[in-house]
């Protein structure tokens, strides 16, 4: 696993730990990351878990990985796997601390038949509806459900045979007796426990009744020795629930510190509708690389540290703000552009014969793998009478400072020779299908004789006899709003770019990435980032563009 100590710069919950540990409030830091196993992960789950994990790491403590797994209806194994394989990939460890709320499933179950003997829990038998009902609103008070002051001796008799199964789904639920005229609406008797007639994927058919999350989530980290339980803004208004609890039962209470969720443009994080994207079609799957989950950046090349380098960049706050996806993007060119191997790729190919190279006739040209990082040696291009460039590359009337291939212009071919575009071949159609240049031999390999002139384009390019074809996937913004979920009067899905991937079939690219393997990146030079995809076969590559080389979105959607 990656060493992350130190990767989590300064915060207010570091403050806090230290002047607690200062009054030696705690020998050592346990923190835990609790996921709900019901979908993936996504970049918004990055922040927590950088966040709780780094706090441990920076104080010589330890996190748990705990999966709050108290609703089996909507739980998958699938998902616990997925989670584990997201933390690895990150670089973090939770060792042998890897825990599950049914772990403790008997546990909570006497903590409930507790309150119920101190008087402060009670069987409810009223409708969702009018349960709903008799909570009044935020500026009126509830008022008690008539079941609210039964017996102790009928509370624990019902119960228990809701535990065993005699009642109904929904007839009856085990309610906290609190405060129905708070002004925390948390407060106003919570349901503890409701009936669910649904096997666990860990406990099978022994249980017929469910702790709800508040329930478990506090009683979970008392149980574990949390030390600091950290929360997103969200879960604020629930601290006084999570406090009541401990409290009530009379059990170790840990201390629950909120910090802000992380907010990205152009995107959703909420786990419902990235569900709905995937079960409607509009996504293909989980880890499709335009999803914000942590698998789906995995598969189209974002590197684990370019994710913990902005959850450190952006920083630990108690005000809820959105963060530009162009920030995310920068640190993943930052982390690209030290490490990745360089290569030649042509996406839409147009094709130049260079007509005075004889026909037969190949050379090589060496060029650095990463023109800063000598180490990774050099890689050998080959080059022949026909070629192709980019489409991009060419304009038939170009305008004053377009310096790339036009009738009668000169540009150099990356690593190569200087050529001059003298004919323009098209189609019935009109297209152009083809480019025929001239070469000047002298000014091959990369060098430029004194006294020549100096051209101002330098283009890439793939020689036609040795290039790979390839596969290539270009992904946009999924959404073309900056805040799809922003509007209440349109649906999220509205919003959603019917140009957010593009299949290029034709592509080449040189042939030193003939062994690459899924999950390797390079950058095209001029073009970008691309990674190996997983979907890659021994008949076809496929490759991902992960990134640009700079950030186009803003110009090109007019901000």
């Amino acid at each position: 696993m990656t060493d992350i100590t130190g990767q989590m710069g300064p915060n207010f919950i570091r403050n806090i730990v230290d002047e607690e540990l200062a009054a030696k409030k705690h020998e050592t830091v346990i923190t835990r990351f609790p996921p709900e196993p019901n979908g993936y992960l996504h970049i918004g789950h990055a922040k927590s878990i950088c966040l709780n994990f780094g706090l441990a790491a920076h104080y010589n403590g330890r996190c748990h990985l705990r999966f709050d797994d108290t609703n089996p209806v909507k739980e998958e194994q699938e998902y616990i796997d997925a989670i584990k394989a997201d933390l690895q990939w990150l670089g973090f460890d939770w060792g042998e601390h890897e825990y599950y709320a049914s772990d403790y499933f008997e546990t909570l179950y006497g903590y409930a038949e507790r309150l119920i003997e101190k008087g402060l829990a009670y069987v409810c038998e009223l409708t969702a509806e009018q349960t709903r009902e008799y909570r009044g609103t935020l500026t009126e008070p509830g008022k008690p459900s008539p079941y609210r002051e039964r017996p102790v001796t009928e509370n624990l008799d019902l119960l228990r045979r809701m535990r065993a199964g005699e009642f109904e789904d929904g007839s009856r639920v085990l309610r906290a007796k609190i405060d129905m005229a708070s002004p925390n609406l948390n407060l106003r008797d919570p349901v503890l426990y409701r009936i669910l007639h649904a096997p666990h994927h860990r406990t099978g058919d022994a249980w017929n009744i469910y702790p709800m999350y508040d329930f478990a989530h506090g009683q979970s980290d008392s149980i574990e020795g949390i030390t600091h339980s950290i929360c997103t803004l969200e879960f604020e208004d629930h601290r006084p629930l999570y406090d009541w609890f401990c409290e009530a039962i009379g059990i170790y209470h840990p201390r629950q510190i909120e910090f802000a969720r992380l907010n990205l443009t152009y995107t959703v994080m909420s786990k419902r509708r990235l569900l709905e994207l995937v079960t409607e079609g509009h996504v293909n799957g989980w880890d499709d690389p335009r999803m914000p989950t942590l698998s789906g950046m995995r598969r189209r090349g974002f590197t684990a540290q370019a994710v913990r380098t902005f959850c450190d960049r952006i920083g630990v706050g108690k005000s809820d703000s959105v963060i530009d996806m162009s920030v995310f993007e920068d640190c993943v060119r930052e982390d690209l552009d030290g490490k990745t191997p360089r290569a030649m790729g042509v996406l839409r190919p147009l094709k130049v014969t260079i007509t005075n190279y004889p026909k037969d006739q190949e050379e090589e040209f060496v060029a650095p793998c990463h023109p800063k990082q000598p180490e990774m040696g050099t890689r050998t291009i080959p080059f022949c009478r026909e070629i192709y460039v980019d489409r991009d590359d060419f304009m038939e009337d170009p305008p004053k400072k377009f310096f790339r291939l036009g009738p009668g212009r000169e540009v150099r071919l990356r690593y190569g020779y200087i050529i001059r575009c003298d004919e323009v071949i098209k189609d019935a159609t009109g297209d152009v299908v083809e480019l025929r240049c001239s070469y000047d031999p002298e000014t091959g390999g990369g060098t430029l004789p004194e006294g020549r002139k100096k051209v101002k384009g330098i283009i890439h390019w793939v020689s036609a006899r040795h290039g790979l074809p390839v596969e290539v996937r270009v992904y946009d913004r999924l959404f073309n709003a900056a805040n799809p979920s922003g509007d209440k009067q349109t649906d999220y899905r509205d919003h959603l770019n019917p140009e957010s991937l593009e299949i290029l079939s034709d592509c080449l690219v040189e042939p030193s990435l003939a062994d690459a393997q899924p999950g390797t990146a390079f950058q095209f030079e001029r073009l970008g980032y691309f990674c190996v995809d997983a979907a890659t076969t021994a008949d076809r590559t496929v490759f991902n563009r992960v990134v640009t080389l700079r950030d186009t979105w803003a110009k090109l959607s007019g901000q």
